[in-house]
């Protein structure tokens, strides 16, 4: 029997040999430059050889020349060069070379000499890896953001349907805080609500397992995740939340791994993903989280609340700040739940400033972190900044779990923002003598007028909110800047990907997701000049029909008219990347399509604070997304000497591509342009044509070679 992985036989009379066939796949995080420079690369590397290679790129605007089932079958090998997932099931069979994206940029030769020797994929493992350069995201960093992405619109819409249904249809009621009638509509509206924040948990156990053991894992990791988060199966009143559902997951999803390796004869083989693995993992986890981890779970839940119970004579602030610490710690967790429990009980009691402690802190995570994303947006995905805003409406119904996906994403910097958050408003809450008559918190409790001391307990939300969004901006911020000095150090050899950042715009980081990642600020943005080499101005009604209206009759455009020959010139007079940038946006300018010249100047230079977008090859591609300009535009200059931009291949900037979008740009046709242009500029030939062009109209017809 032949292998799969192999070329069919020749005819013996033919003497010719077959054409070696090869695959790749190439993706990065924001799928825009490298994605195609490394496609690029390989395909020129594979024609230099004599080798057929078809390239399917896993770009921002979708996947582009995919690979049907027919490529698959008839192919020697396949390269998948990504700093992302990508789905490898497809290749069962077939010799499997998985690197970094970068090593497809810089070694495509290397690449297409080792795959031809790669173990051959088999469903469920792990693909050959580089073992150099092409540095990726740990595998664990990807399975928590895998999660956090899968699970952020079961919180949104959880969430916002529950946050409506009690401003809708709520009313405070002593015995039961916010209550909704039973058989209203606005009950249905709310019990569905829940079932989204029910699912929530598990999802994110589910989908972390699925990015470590792949399909076998999902179960075993969503039913781990459910029995996390339900503490009666382990005699405790509060379920982990979704720091157990972190555990679940991790362990679901290396426990899969695990039996992946245990040799079975070969007629068990085709039962074991959708049999004998889910089962046996499943199984394995639920009862070891009962019997195993259960149990602690319990006796710190019991515990807590005895030594709350003992504290109740103490002082106001020292109590305030403890039941503010722990309500931010695990959002629905053990500890969570034992200081709003213990508050709640004590309202029969005629107790209601412990409870008055617990509500001013109860809104603090979700508002903390939805104002976190708009002082600091480019350190948070577009998915990140909007789940940000949800999370300040769920914050203001008293909603905590609205924090959970930044505190599962970033559990280092978030929890320690939150508790600290917490614990200010708690104490402010305690000193205050701030009284809550319901078991709920947030500022809808006050709204409807079940706190007394209402003045001191929004005092008491507002600055925990803001100690939280502070401290989580900083944080973030001091952990992205080292992440990306470690980077730079290792084997970031292809530079930073170019994303279209705004005017505090994020990054990310991608975000989507999941996730993909985006890097974020290493450094403070330089100061702008007051004064631009050049301004102009617009109206910001025109947008790109006026703006094409504005470019002199009979004016030569290329790249979807986006650069004309007004946005070219053939020298740059800068000698620094600043002032090269400074030099750029006023050649833009002179499009029309530049409301503000010093804005864009501003925003392109937070986007190189964030990593430089020098490419190497000699190639730089500033760019910025931002309201200073009314419609998309790129500029093209040329240095001669070439200008230090940072390209971590030590080469100098000699090509400088400017590329700036407004902030509500439709479509993807920027991101479209951008991935020609970097496939484009990774042919020698091209980048010498560029050089060697005499005027603006000989460049523009150069870059009519992009389409």
């Amino acid at each position: 029997m032949t292998s799969p992985a192999g070329p069919p036989p020749t005819g013996s009379g033919s003497g010719e040999r077959q054409r070696v066939k090869l695959l790749a796949v190439t993706a990065c995080p924001t799928g825009i430059a490298h994605t195609y420079m490394a496609a690029e690369k390989l395909q020129q590397a594979a024609e230099s050889r004599g080798i057929d290679m078809k390239v399917e790129t896993q770009g921002s605007i979708g996947a582009e020349n995919v690979l049907d089932d027919n490529d698959v079958s008839t192919a020697d090998g396949i390269i998948v060069a990504a700093d992302k997932d990508v789905d490898l099931s497809r290749f069962a069979g077939k010799r499997v070379l998985k690197v970094g994206v970068a090593e497809g940029i810089h070694h495509p030769e290397e690449l297409i000499e080792r795959v031809r020797s790669a173990p051959v994929h088999r469903p469920g493992a792990a693909a050959a890896a580089s073992s150099s350069g092409g540095k990726e995201r740990g595998v664990g960093y990807k399975a928590l953001m895998n999660g956090v992405s899968y699970m952020i619109p079961f919180v949104v819409v959880g969430g916002l349907l529950i946050a409506i249904s009690l401003s809708l249809g709520g009313h405070t009621d002593p015995s039961g805080g916010l209550v909704i009638p039973k058989d209203s509509f606005w009950m249905d509206v709310n019990n569905i609500g829940v079932i989204g924040f029910t699912l929530m948990v598990p999802i994110l156990s589910g989908y972390i397992a699925y990015a470590i053991g792949d399909r076998p894992a999902l179960v075993p990791g969503m039913i781990g995740g459910w029995i996390a988060n339900t503490g009666e199966l382990y005699d405790s009143k509060a379920g982990a939340g979704f720091i157990g559902a972190i555990v679940t997951g991790f362990l679901a999803g290396y426990l899969v791994l695990w039996i992946k390796k245990v040799k079975v004869p070969k007629f068990v083989q085709p039962i074991m993903p959708i049999i004998v693995i889910p089962i046996v993992a499943t199984t394995t986890l639920g009862l070891f989280f009962i019997y195993v981890l259960g149990k602690p779970i319990s006796w710190v839940f019991e515990h807590l609340t005895d030594w709350l119970s003992g504290m109740t004579g103490t002082s106001a602030i020292l109590l305030g700040a403890i039941l503010g610490l722990m309500i931010a710690f695990d959002m629905g967790g053990p500890v969570n739940k034992t200081a709003f429990l213990f508050g709640a009980g004590l309202i029969a009691s005629g107790n209601q400033t412990v409870m008055g402690m617990c509500a001013a802190a109860i809104p603090v995570m979700p508002l903390g972190q939805g104002l976190a994303t708009l002082i600091r947006k480019r350190l948070y995905t577009e998915q990140e900044r909007e789940t940000g805003l949800a999370s300040l409406f769920m914050g203001c119904f008293g909603i905590s779990e609205g924090a959970i996906p930044f505190a599962a994403a970033r559990p280092a910097q978030v929890i320690p923002a939150n508790m600290l958050g917490g614990a200010v408003a708690g104490a402010v809450a305690g000193v205050a003598g701030v009284e809550d008559a319901v078991p709920h918190g947030g500022p809808i409790v006050a709204v409807l007028g079940a706190v007394s001391g209402v003045p001191m307990f929004f005092v008491a939300v507002v600055i925990g909110t803001v100690v939280t969004a502070l401290m989580t901006v900083g944080l973030v911020d001091v952990s992205e800047r080292r992440r990306r000095g470690a980077a730079v150090v290792g084997v970031a050899v292809a530079g930073p990907e170019p994303v279209l950042v705004g005017a505090g715009a994020g990054v990310a980081p991608d975000a989507a997701g999941v996730v993909a990642q985006r890097s974020v600020a290493a450094a403070p943005a330089p100061p702008t000049s007051p004064t631009s080499p050049a301004s102009a101005s617009a109206s910001p009604a025109s947008d790109s029909s006026a703006a094409a209206s504005s470019a002199a009759p009979g004016d030569v455009e290329v790249l979807s008219g986006y650069l004309t020959e007004q946005t070219v010139k053939v020298g740059l007079d800068a000698d620094g990347k600043e002032a090269a940038i400074r030099e750029m946006a006023g050649l833009l300018a002179r499009s029309g399509r530049v409301a503000d010249v010093d804005e864009l100047v501003a925003t392109a230079l937070r986007r190189e604070a964030q990593g430089t977008t020098g490419l190497g090859e000699e190639i730089a591609i500033p760019h910025a997304k931002t309201d200073a300009v009314t419609a998309p535009v790129v500029g093209f200059a040329r240095s001669l000497e070439g200008i230090e931009w940072g390209s971590l291949d030590g080469t100098r900037a000699k090509l400088v591509f400017m590329i700036a979008v407004p902030e509500a740009a439709s479509g993807d046709e920027h991101l479209r342009i951008l991935a020609l242009l970097s496939r484009k500029l990774m042919d020698t030939g091209f980048r010498e044509r560029l050089m060697t062009a005499a005027d603006e109209s000989a460049v523009l017809a150069v870059l009519g070679e992009v389409g």
